[in-house]
């Protein structure tokens, strides 16, 4: 994958991060980490199944990165 041929979009944050064992579920419809669902933070649990669904329907890709207590990233590569 040349990145000629793709476009590329990073974000990240400094936050709480992801524990290692909840990533592979992430993307799933109506996941939400158990240390959200303690926290008084609202949400569905769609937000990142929408967008996996977005970048799957335009053949791309989407990457996550986390280490817990130091904040996640997220890489999205759509081709031109």
């Amino acid at each position: 994958m040349e990145s000629k041929d793709w476009v590329i979009v990073s974000v990240q944050d400094s936050g709480i991060g992801i524990k290692e064992e909840n990533i592979p579920y992430l993307f799933d419809r109506f996941y939400r980490v158990d240390d959200a669902r303690h926290q008084e933070v609202e949400g569905t649990g769609l937000g990142l199944a929408i967008v996996k669904q977005v970048v799957d329907l335009h053949e791309g890709k989407i990457e996550v990165e986390s280490k817990w207590n130091e904040g996640t990233g997220f890489k999205i590569s759509l081709p031109k």
